[in-house]
């Protein structure tokens, strides 16, 4: 069937068909207008108005960004609502708490901020482990080393220094050592022995920007040895002012103010706490110094009431140069027979009434199990490190009261030897050397106080055989197991597997930087902590702040005089530290 052609339409309604296409044209027209002009009006208010939104989208794609290297910032309280966008419409998902800290935090452009982002990157072996080293003058150290017959008066300290500080080799005539890795190493010799493992750390950098923390090479502990006798306080202060004025010089310090950087003294801590400036009083005031007191120094023997040092151990005769050193030695400490339950090596304290010692060297010499070493005037076998060994490789308990200050080079040796360490005062290990020594002293430890000796007359001989057989090799062996953490390896080498004293001082400090520099992003402060309670928060757990009554604050809390010291003379102690440089054990 064929459709009708268009030549058949009347005229009439041709002309209708054209008004109707031209009306539906101006409709088409006029609506084209309108959403011309809604579209405009839309892009103006909304659009326009909404680029806020589009920041804050931006914002957060930024963060997220930087979540491959997050830094710590300060946390959203709980139940906290993050801060709302002002001009912006309410998101449907509103970013991440996380983000929300990493934008607050990039509006405050603290200088260590390249460090602690250097710390996050997981494809650099050293991130977080990095350490700048001052390249102080040579006056402040190897200079002193060049005049090292003045660092003493009482030993020539020429040959002390001489193997990176190690002293001279050790012969193993009667088979008390190991035939290598062990030396004559002076007590005082942590200075050089730290400096020279320092030059070896496998993390220095020349960029003091992305330092976890920041080395001062400044042989505190050779330097007021020079001074300590004899010399004004001018001459003791002089070295230690002129380290400080240099120090503060230095855009490294403005960082943090120098609470970054840390130094190592291989004295005592009395040694650098003078509480007056009379020539009479003893030792210098360096520690007491405002620049010094935001720093860490690491010392032998730190202050129970002072928060700018810290206890590092004592040096032994032991140096390993590799692991197997230190394997080889630990085996032999296992498989030795001990014929005493205790021993000690020391002298007597006849001018201090406090002392126990005397007791306590009566007891040894009472006892059918106790082993005395006595090291009174004049030459004595405790000059001899093979003597001294050789006794403490024999027992099982060896006794570490007291001397001249709270702590002794004794419990290192005894430790090295696999003797279990019997301790009378807490200030003698427990709150020295938090870094190195278990927090749970009963693992390693027997602790007997000092009453019980000085007013109960307790027998230590009886306190000992109290503890099971198997009580004794699990605690030995804990001992022995802590064997690497309480020496010095050989700074002219490196350990492979084994962290060493030095290795867990230096992390020690860094994790404290570290922990410093979140608390200061954080915001918080330290309007609690109490100074004089130091020991105390050494002590805490991970996660504790607050500190309370304590078991040992008998041993602490003692009448103060005004400058917050003890009134029980500690400085005296300080005075008398250098007796330890001649008895060597006592």
């Amino acid at each position: 069937m064929r459709r009708r052609p268009l030549a058949g339409v009347l005229p009439g309604q041709m002309e209708k068909g054209t008004v109707k296409g031209h009306n539906s044209r101006l409709c088409c027209l006029a609506s084209l207008s309108a959403f011309f002009w809604f579209f405009l009006l839309y892009f103006h208010f909304v659009v326009l108005g909404g680029s806020n939104i589009d920041q804050s989208t931006k914002l957060e794609s930024t963060s997220v960004i930087h979540e491959s290297t997050p830094v710590p910032v300060a946390k959203v309280s709980e139940g906290q609502t993050p801060p709302r966008k002002i001009g912006s419409h309410q998101l449907q998902r509103p970013p991440k708490a996380e983000n929300v800290r990493q934008v607050q935090s990039s509006q405050k452009n603290y200088p260590f901020l390249k460090a602690m982002q250097t710390a996050e990157n997981k494809n650099d072996p050293c991130r977080g482990r990095y350490i700048y080293v001052h390249d102080l003058p040579s006056k402040f150290n190897e200079d002193m080393l060049k005049e090292c017959r003045t660092l003493s008066l009482w030993t020539n300290m020429c040959k002390f220094t001489t193997n990176a500080g190690l002293g001279p080799p050790l012969e193993n005539v009667e088979g008390v050592f190991s035939d290598t890795g062990w030396y004559a190493t002076n007590q005082f010799a942590v200075d050089v022995i730290f400096n020279n493992r320092m030059k070896q750390y496998d993390c220095l950098t020349k960029d003091s920007s992305i330092a976890a923390a920041v080395f001062v090479p400044f042989y505190a502990g050779f330097d007021i040895a020079r001074y300590l006798w004899g010399y004004n306080i001018s001459m003791r202060d002089a070295a230690s002012l002129e380290l400080v004025d240099w120090l503060m010089k230095r855009p490294e310090w403005g960082v943090m103010n120098g609470r970054d950087h840390f130094l190592v003294a291989g004295r005592i801590t009395w040694d650098f706490r003078r509480l007056s400036d009379e020539e009479s009083d003893w030792g210098s005031k360096l520690l007491f110094l405002p620049a010094a007191k935001n720093m860490s120094m690491l010392v032998v023997e730190s202050s129970p009431w002072n928060a700018n040092d810290f206890g590092i151990p004592y040096p032994t005769y032991f140096h390993p140069a590799k692991d197997a050193d230190v394997f080889i030695w630990q085996d032999r400490m296992r498989r030795l027979e001990r014929k005493w339950l205790f021993s000690f090596a020391g002298a007597p304290r006849p001018d201090n009434p406090k002392s126990i010692r005397g007791q306590i060297i009566d007891q040894c010499k009472r006892s059918k199990v106790g082993k005395l070493l006595e090291c009174d005037f004049g030459e004595s076998k405790c000059h001899s490190p093979s003597s001294i060994m050789q006794m403490f490789q024999s027992s099982l308990f060896c006794l570490q009261p007291q001397g001249d200050s709270y702590t002794r080079r004794s419990a290192f040796d005894s430790m090295l030897a696999g003797c279990i360490p019997v301790f009378f005062h807490p200030g003698s290990a427990y709150t020295q050397y938090t870094w190195h020594l278990p927090k749970n002293y009963t693992k390693y430890s027997v602790f007997i106080p000092e009453d019980d000796i000085r007013k109960r007359n307790v027998s230590i001989e009886e306190r000992l055989r109290q503890i099971s057989p198997e009580q004794v090799k699990i605690m030995r062996e804990e001992v022995i197991s802590l064997i690497p953490r309480l020496v010095y390896a050989d700074p002219r080498s490196k350990l492979e597997t084994l962290i060493d004293a030095f290795d867990v001082a230096v992390q020690a400090v860094i994790d404290k930087v570290s922990n410093l520099r979140k608390d200061i992003i954080a915001g918080h402060t330290n309007d609690n902590f109490i100074e004089e309670n130091s020991w105390k928060y050494e002590l805490l757990d991970k996660g504790q702040h607050e500190v309370g009554p304590h078991e040992w604050d008998p041993f602490f809390s003692k009448p103060k005089d005004g400058n917050g010291e003890s009134s029980e003379s500690s400085v005296e102690a300080a005075k008398n530290s250098w007796k330890n440089e001649q008895r060597g054990h006592s």
